[in-house]
C-alpha cells in the first residue's frame, strides 16, 4: 500500500478558495481504530465554520475537515472489529471528529456502521453526521414519542431531511420550516405533515393553527437567536426545545413565565467533542432502530449534489448559498 493519500486541506482560514487538494502521509490506525479507503465524504456546515476559523477540531483530531465518510475497511484493530461484527474488505460508513476530506481516513471502530443494503458510497457518506445528530437530539435528549408533534427548523437541510423522515417513521406528526416554496414542497415529499415558509409565514401562528392551539412537543432548532423566544410561544405543555446550532446567533431573550407555566425544557448539545463511547452508543441504537429502515427504503438518503474532491471549494460555495435540499457529497 502506498504511504501517501490525497486530501483536501484548509490552506488558511477564509473563503472557500482556501481549500486545496494535496498529498498527505497515510494515517495509521491505533487501538480500537480502523483505516478506511474512502469512496465518498459528506460535507456539513461545521466544515464551513472550520474553514472560516470558527470551529477548530477537538484535541487529537485531524486538522483536515470532514465529519463523515463511506468506503472499505483496509485494516485495523482486528479484535475491536470482531467485537463490532466488522471485517477487512467490508463497506462501512463512519462518523469522525475530523479527517474525512481524504481518500483514506482513520475512524474509531465504535463509530463505524455497515453500509445499509442497496446504498452507494455517496448515499452512505450522507448518513453518519445527520443521523447520529438527529437520534441523539430528537430521540435521546428530546424524548420524541409516537403521537407527539415535532417541529423541524430548516427542514430541507441535511439534518432536516433526516429528522422529518425519522420523526414520521417513529409515529410523530412532523411540521417543518424552510425558506422557499420549493423547499417546503420537498419537505412534504419527504413526509412532513405540513411545511411552513418562514419568509412569508409566521411559524408560531402556523404551529398553533396546525395543532389546534395545543402547540408542539419537540423543536429541533439549528437557528437559536431570536427563534428561541418564538419557539417558547408555540410549545405544548412539557415541551422540549433542543438546540443543535446557532446560525441566528448565540444570545436569546424569552418569556421565562411561559417556560414556568408550560414546564418547558430548553436544552442543546454538540456531537463532535463527545467521547467515542458516547458516539458508539448512538451507533448501536442506529444499527438497531434506523439501519433496517434504510435497508428497506422506508427512510432514504437525500443527496442534492456530488463534487469531485478537487472541486471542494465549489461544494462549500453551494453549502454557503443555502440553495441545496439534502446533502452535498465529495467523491474520491
Amino acid at each position: 500500500m502506498k504511504d501517501v493519500m490525497r486530501a483536501v486541506e484548509i490552506a488558511g482560514f477564509g473563503p472557500a478558495q482556501n481549500l486545496r487538494l494535496v498529498e498527505r502521509p497515510l494515517p495509521r490506525p491505533g487501538a480500537d481504530e480502523l483505516l478506511i479507503r474512502v469512496g465518498a465524504s459528506g460535507i456539513n456546515r461545521p466544515d464551513v465554520l472550520q474553514r472560516q476559523g470558527h470551529y477548530p477540531p477537538p484535541p487529537g483530531a485531524s486538522d483536515l475537515p470532514g465529519l463523515e465518510v463511506a468506503g472499505v475497511i483496509v485494516r485495523g484493530d482486528e479484535a475491536a472489529m470482531a467485537r463490532a461484527g466488522l471485517k477487512v474488505g467490508q463497506r462501512v460508513c463512519a462518523l469522525l471528529a475530523g479527517g474525512g476530506y481524504a481518500d483514506h481516513c482513520v475512524a474509531p471502530v465504535a463509530q463505524c456502521l455497515p453500509v445499509p443494503d442497496g446504498l452507494s458510497d455517496v448515499q452512505a457518506a450522507s448518513l453518519p453526521e445527520n443521523y447520529f445528530t438527529v437520534w441523539s437530539n430528537v430521540f435521546d435528549r428530546g424524548r420524541l414519542q409516537a403521537g407527539e408533534t415535532l417541529l423541524v427548523q430548516g427542514g430541507s437541510s441535511g439534518i432536516g431531511v433526516a429528522a422529518i423522515q425519522l420523526g414520521k417513521a417513529f409515529g410523530a406528526t412532523v411540521l417543518a420550516t424552510a425558506g422557499s416554496d420549493e423547499k417546503c414542497a420537498a419537505c412534504l415529499r419527504l413526509g412532513a405533515d405540513a411545511a411552513i415558509n418562514y419568509r412569508t409565514q409566521d411559524f408560531v401562528a402556523e404551529a398553533q393553527r396546525l395543532t389546534a392551539g395545543r402547540g408542539v412537543d419537540v423543536v429541533l432548532d439549528m437557528v437559536a437567536g431570536d427563534y428561541i423566544a418564538r419557539e417558547v410561544q408555540c410549545m405544548a405543555e412539557d415541551g422540549r426545545i433542543v438546540i443543535i446550532a446557532a446560525q441566528g446567533g448565540t444570545r436569546a431573550e424569552f418569556n421565562a413565565g411561559l417556560v414556568l407555566r408550560k414546564r418547558l425544557l430548553i436544552t442543546g448539545s454538540t456531537l463532535r467533542v463527545r467521547p467515542v463511547a458516547f458516539k458508539g452508543a448512538i451507533a448501536q441504537a442506529l444499527r438497531e432502530h434506523v439501519w433496517p429502515l434504510l435497508a428497506s427504503g422506508a427512510v432514504q438518503p437525500v443527496v442534492h449534489a456530488t463534487f469531485a474532491a478537487a472541486q471542494a471549494a465549489d461544494a462549500h460555495l453551494l453549502m454557503e448559498s443555502n440553495q441545496h435540499i439534502g446533502k452535498i457529497v465529495l467523491t474520491w
